[in-house]
């Protein structure tokens, strides 16, 4: 089954000073964001595979809408994440079924890589909900300069049957970082973690 996509909805966001201070270069991160039909809503499904063959569609289309948005290289970004806001007519488990079987191995295509796990979140909400979606290195959980997050929201979105599915990039961590953890210098990028 293919996504029944309604519209497509990029963000970026660009931080040039913080606390009074220049980010130089600028703090760039990117969202895309998909509005779908929820072909379960209102349902109970024992088998969700078909949702799970729509987050690996939209894995590789929205990553690829991120990325284009940075205007960079998929190797260049540091940081990804990635969240589904189901309708009321929906359930938790259409969400995790988008994002966590298959989603992750066509995010990591358009990025040449990714070793550690995509943060995620899910939540239920109606239109204009806000959708917090998490940020982690992706080659380092262990970054601590990279834990993060982008915040979300299309005005006509989530409608009760429809899911909200997201996926956001950096090309680099927090403004300011200084909470120590393991630097970009020192990543290994074999486990995940390190």
């Amino acid at each position: 089954m293919s996504a029944s996509i309604r519209k497509i909805v990029t963000f970026v966001e660009e931080v040039r000073s913080e606390m009074g201070r220049a980010i130089d270069p600028p703090t760039r991160r990117a969202a895309a964001v998909a509005v779908i039909e929820n072909p379960f809503a209102g349902l109970y499904v024992e088998d969700l595979a078909d949702l799970v063959a729509i987050g690996e569609e939209l894995g590789g289309l929205l990553t690829e809408r991120a990325v284009a948005a940075l205007g960079i290289a998929g190797d260049r970004v540091q940081s990804y994440g990635k969240a589904a806001l189901v309708g009321e007519n929906g359930e938790l488990e259409h969400a995790a079924a988008i994002l966590h079987p298959k989603m992750g191995t066509p995010v990591r295509g358009a990025l040449g890589g990714g070793a550690a796990l995509i943060p995620s979140s899910k939540k239920r909400g109606g239109p204009g909900a806000v959708l917090d979606i998490p940020l982690g290195h992706k080659d380092a959980a262990f970054v601590r300069s990279h834990f993060d997050g982008m915040e979300v929201r299309v005005d006509d979105a989530p409608r009760a049957n429809e899911i909200l599915v997201a996926i956001a990039i950096t090309d680099s961590g927090r403004p300011l970082p200084r909470v120590g953890g393991l630097a970009i210098a020192d990543i290994k990028g074999q486990d995940g973690l390190r």
